[in-house]
């Protein structure tokens, strides 16, 4: 059994990201190519985004930090601390709308 502190993961991948060019840093907390699970937190300082790619599977993004706008399309949902949204199997894009963290949780396909 392993335990992982989200907030203490938090506070240091969104330090990285602020100091970073792209202004985004990440960390695997559970998965890798071994497992269909994967869960990653995701840290963009404010005005940063992932730019849109391809779903890599059933995930969703539990923002743990800040806000954030999930666009896919003509569609767009903004999360706060304690939103869990549900990705589109689609096209889409992560922006920060303020410095923010989030939690991806992917399952593979098979």
């Amino acid at each position: 059994m392993e335990k992982s502190s989200l907030t203490a993961l938090a506070r240091e991948q969104l330090k990285i990201a602020r100091q970073a060019s792209s202004g985004r840093s990440a960390h695997t907390v559970y998965g890798g190519h071994e497992h269909r699970l994967r869960q990653t937190v995701i840290a963009l300082a404010a005005g940063h985004s992932m730019a849109e790619h391809d779903s890599p599977g059933e995930s969703t993004v539990h923002v743990l930090h800040g806000r954030v706008l999930l666009i896919a399309a003509d569609v767009s949902w903004e999360g706060s601390p304690g939103d869990l949204i549900i990705v589109p199997g689609t096209r889409h894009a992560l922006e920060a709308l303020e410095d923010s963290v989030v939690l991806l949780t992917v399952a593979k396909r098979g």
